[in-house]
């Protein structure tokens, strides 16, 4: 039977890898945030983080003698490096940004190499015990179960409820927890227990600071990087949601960002929501049942609700902190105009590739007469998905014979093959396409595909109010420059995302230069 010690080690695989692989997906889930493109950033992380585990491995064969402190030191190491990570990471990107790739993967190394030797550590410390067969089954069963536990609750528990910075916290003092035990298991063995002892409750003091102040380390890093005052900022388990107002208190200077990428500067957002659902909405006849795709903000919805034949508006968001967020908050409901509260308005939380899917096999389900797709640009594989002839296909499916859709698509200017490779993508799947462009001051020239299974025609009519569209200058909007004018361009498939892959290269080119 095993003694106290031995369990005690054993329930600290569990803790061990349940702290390793926080760390694995904290500096992922950073990477991503701001750098972009979430798989390619998971996907590095990954990588090097497992590589590093393997030296750590390699590197636990030098460790011959003294065991339990060696043990214990590395705990306290892993306990404050992993759980100060992401506060470090996010100070060096706010007031230092040049190296912060570097730093990023130098800790990331750091971080997997100490997690790569605590296993082999533990494993030695308990092979007097076991037998190797069983040895192995026992430390490799508590080591995937902690995993497993993780795994499910790092995007739908920890991040959303305490945050990034204070969820690695925690498991640092998990570390730190497992250091103090081993503190008192070895105690009889361990040389120096007066340091170890000073330098764990040292090491503990430190991560319990930083749990305390989390939110000023958040605030101090985000109010410099986004330079006006963080008014709001919350991290869902799809993105990190930040909203800001300049000092004027206006709400002419409210923005958003998502995972540090502005999608509308409160200034100027008339103009793109105008632009995006009026040339559409005015000349389909009378739509009355539409269906908005993205635009948790209510501000295309806004738009929508100046038609006065409308029915209905089904809006298909995937983020229900940012449909929430603009409902309740009193300063974005004023910018959206209560749009989401409006009884003709049904908020669906879902994802809108397998909603679409879902709607298709209901037989009562009617086709909607115009579709207004709003998603963030699609700079990852994720986001390139609702790009796809896949998810335009299901878009058409679900929209009336007479109906048009429009999608909003990057700039013509600066990512010019980009645009024209979502043009290409509808044409694909047999629509007929009209793209246009409009100067958005806070984007610079952006662009917009209406597609039907009939040629567009202009309209004839706007709504009375408009602060940007007008009829003798709406015809512009669909006259293309020599520079972004069409180039030869494949469609965007799902098996392929090449839209993903041409967009980061074209905007990486803009960041780069700038």
């Amino acid at each position: 039977m095993a003694s106290p010690a031995e369990l005690a080690l054993l329930a600290s695989v569990f803790v061990i890898a349940a702290c390793g692989l926080v760390y694995e997906l904290s500096a992922g889930t950073l990477a991503s945030y701001l750098l972009g493109d979430s798989v390619l950033q998971f996907s590095t992380i990954i990588g090097t983080y497992l590589f590093a585990m393997g030296v750590g491995s390699w590197l636990s064969r030098h460790f011959t003698a003294q065991l339990s402190a060696h043990f214990l030191r590395i705990e306290l190491l892993v306990g404050v490096i992993g759980g100060l990570m992401p506060a470090l990471l996010f100070l060096v990107s706010a007031y230092a940004p040049s190296p912060f790739r570097w730093l990023l993967y130098g800790l990331v190394l750091l971080v997997g190499t100490l997690v790569g030797l605590e296993i082999p550590l533990v494993m030695r410390l308990l092979r007097r015990q076991y037998a190797l067969k069983d040895l192995v089954s026992q430390v490799l069963t508590f080591d995937y179960l902690g995993a497993l536990g993780v795994s499910i609750a790092f995007p739908l528990l920890l991040v959303p409820k305490l945050g990034l910075i204070r969820t690695s916290v925690v498991f640092g003092l998990m570390n730190i927890a497992v250091a103090a035990w081993a503190l008192w298991l070895f105690r009889g063995e361990l040389r120096l227990f007066r340091a170890h002892a000073t330098a764990t409750v040292l090491c503990a003091a430190v991560l319990i600071a930083a749990f305390v102040g989390a939110d000023r380390i958040t605030r101090l890093s985000e109010d410099r990087y986004y330079a006006d005052a963080v008014i709001y900022a919350a991290s869902s388990p799809y993105q990190r949601i930040i909203v800001t107002q300049g000092r004027s208190g206006q709400p002419e200077s409210v923005r958003l960002f998502l995972n540090g990428n502005l999608q509308f500067h409160a200034r100027d957002e008339y103009r793109y929501h105008e632009s995006l659902v009026h040339p559409l909405m005015s000349s389909a006849g009378t739509p009355r049942r539409v269906l908005v795709l993205g635009g948790g903000d209510g501000l295309a919805v806004r738009e929508l609700l100046k038609y006065p034949q409308l029915e209905s508006v089904t809006l298909v968001d995937l983020d229900p902190k940012i449909t929430r967020l603009f409902s309740e908050q009193p300063l974005l409901r004023r910018l959206n105009g209560d749009s989401l509260l409006s009884p003709k308005v049904r908020v669906i939380n879902a994802d809108a590739f397998q909603w679409l899917q879902q709607r298709l096999d209901d037989a009562t389900a009617e086709p909607f007469d115009a579709v207004i797709i709003d998603f963030p640009d699609p700079n990852n594989f994720s986001l390139g998905k609702l790009y796809t002839t896949s998810f335009y296909s299901l878009v058409e499916r679900n929209l009336a014979a007479s109906g048009y859709m429009v999608i909003q698509t990057t700039s013509p200017l600066i990512a010019r093959k980009s645009y024209w490779t979502v043009v290409a993508t509808l044409e694909a799947i047999g629509l007929q396409t009209a793209p246009y462009h409009a100067h958005i001051p806070s984007f610079g020239e952006w662009g917009f595909v209406i597609a039907g299974h009939r040629p567009y025609r202009l309209p004839e009519t706007l709504p009375a109010g408009l602060r940007f569209l007008s009829l003798p200058t709406l015809p512009l909007l669909f006259d293309f420059p020599l520079d972004m004018t069409r180039v030869p361009a494949e469609p965007n498939r799902l098996s392929n995302q090449t839209l993903v892959t041409t967009f980061e290269a074209e905007w990486g080119v803009v960041e780069h230069d700038y």
